[in-house]
């Protein structure tokens, strides 16, 4: 059986976001509004190293 870690991580991440952001960066969580933020299916993203463009399966974005 094949586990799907990606897509667990990203449901880890979308149900404890809030947390994660005030464990690991204190400063940042003060200054975000945790009743406005949306989580996007997609993104279109850019290999800085190898200007190649790709997508993501898993973003926010402030509402």
């Amino acid at each position: 059986m094949e586990i799907d870690h990606d897509r667990l991580f990203k449901t880890l991440l979308r149900t404890f976001f809030k947390e994660f952001i005030e464990l690991f960066f204190p400063e940042v969580a003060e200054a975000l509004d945790f009743e406005h933020v949306a989580f996007l299916s997609e993104e279109v993203v850019t290999d800085l190293t190898g200007a190649r463009k790709g997508e993501s399966t898993c973003s926010s974005r402030r509402g």
